[in-house]
């Protein structure tokens, strides 16, 4: 038996029911509200890097869009497969934007790290930071990498597990 055979045999993962749909919806939108709230209340409370603020809000904003337009009909392919122009211009639109969110990550990154740790006291002059505004950036911004991380970790023990039990199941089938 062959490592992709091994693959095909798993079983296909059930499609999640509607109330668990919405729910992890509500949850997905509610960090990129509270990207633009305090994006939007601590707009000029920054002058270190005045980009932090406009950095939250455009992420927020496009995150959310992001997430309502996941949840449109055109973004999700037919149960016969079939790929129609709406979808694959749904499909080239999320592309792009999530293709946009990454540069503008990175650009964040520079923004946000490039100031650490500022000055939280307004009359520091230029630089200081609204410590709520920094430190609610500095650390979506962390989590993003500690998500990343531990994706990646998973993803190895996952891969690892195969591979262990793909050597177990090619074992069985040589020993008959």
């Amino acid at each position: 038996m062959e490592n992709r055979n091994l693959l095909r045999n798993l079983p296909q993962t059930p499609k999640p029911s509607l109330p668990v749909l919405v729910l992890s919806k509500l949850i997905m939108i509610v960090l990129p509200i509270a990207q633009i709230a305090i994006g939007v209340v601590y707009m000029k409370d920054c002058p270190a890097e005045h980009y932090i603020p406009i950095y939250l809000v455009v992420t927020g904003s496009f995150s959310l869009a992001l997430a309502m337009l996941s949840c449109l009909p055109c973004s999700q392919e037919s149960d016969e497969g079939d790929q129609g122009p709406l979808y694959k211009l749904c499909t080239t639109w999320n592309s792009l934007v999530s293709f946009f969110l990454f540069c503008w990550f990175i650009a964040g990154n520079v923004w946000i790290y490039s100031i650490y740790a500022p000055d939280y006291d307004p009359k520091a002059g230029v630089s200081h930071c609204n410590k709520t505004l920094y430190l609610f950036a500095f650390w979506t911004t962390t989590l993003c990498y500690i998500l990343l991380g531990l994706m990646l970790v998973g993803g190895c023990c996952m891969l690892l597990c195969l591979c262990v039990l793909g050597k177990s199941v090619q074992e069985g089938a040589d020993e008959v």
